[in-house]
């Protein structure tokens, strides 16, 4: 029987808060850092200097090719036996901060390179033309340019990466996964406290969804037009998609042809 009385004594516990806000924060800082380090592997990657795409590559390979929750174990169990010290054991939240990072870092390589290809080359011969160097050109030229392409899929891993921090619940670490986990044991509710989990996930991701299509509206350069359109529209025209100024004018064309 579902216990109704363990998920609602738990939906607004501070355990689960305090759970939530560590997956928020841990999401946010690996997804920064995941940026910075995709940023620097596209472009080792996309160097004509093999001694900078090359491990570019490698690095790209590994990761993508190879699941996160291996990583994790590799990071959290292996460490200390390759090195053979007991030392390099890192706390719970530094080991999932360093493997996330690092994972988002290859993913981030590839969307961020396709942003740059996305523009076209010609704005770099012309950055260069007026006396830009490179690093400067990219980050005043292209790189404003690629975000329009970058954001969107940014904001997926973003959205993935919520999601992905249940897998820190293997080495013990309390985020929301594993606090419903250590809370429903006991009483064997693990289900219901699952679900609590579950609408936290939920609250987490919808509240982004929402940002993220702010972002992408800021970066949109035709918003303004489209906005002063939609707004020119009726209700009608706007929900049904006649019966406004646009159908009226149509018809007017129409009869006095």
């Amino acid at each position: 029987m579902f216990r109704w009385d363990i998920f609602s004594q738990f939906l607004l516990s501070k355990f689960f808060l305090q759970a939530a806000w560590t997956t928020l924060w841990i999401s946010v800082v690996a997804q920064f850092l995941g940026i910075v380090i995709g940023l620097f592997l596209a472009l080792m990657r996309m160097s004509r200097f093999p001694l900078l795409s090359w491990p570019a590559r490698v690095y790209i390979w590994f990761f993508r090719g190879s699941p996160l929750l291996v990583q994790v174990l590799l990071l959290w169990d292996g460490l200390p036996k390759v090195v053979q010290n007991p030392a390099f054991l890192l706390p719970d939240y530094l080991c999932v901060l360093i493997a996330f990072s690092l994972n988002e870092g290859a993913y981030m390589a590839e969307i961020i390179r396709a942003g740059i290809t996305s523009v076209d080359t010609g704005q770099m011969e012309a950055a260069k033309a007026l006396g830009m160097r490179y690093g400067l050109a990219m980050r005043r030229i292209v790189l404003p340019q690629a975000a329009r392409v970058i954001i969107p899929p940014l904001g997926n891993e973003f959205n993935n990466m919520l999601k992905t921090t249940s897998i820190a619940s293997v080495i013990g670490f309390m985020e929301l996964t594993h606090t419903a986990e250590v809370f429903g044991s006991p009483t064997f509710t693990i289900f219901e406290l699952l679900l609590v989990a579950t609408l936290y996930y939920l609250v987490l991701t919808t509240l982004w969804t929402y940002f993220q299509s702010w972002i992408e509206n800021r970066l949109d350069p035709n918003r303004t037009t489209r906005n002063e359109l939609y707004e020119k529209k009726g209700w009608t025209e706007r929900m049904l998609g006649f019966g406004g100024s646009s159908s009226r004018a149509g018809g007017t064309l129409v009869s006095g042809h």
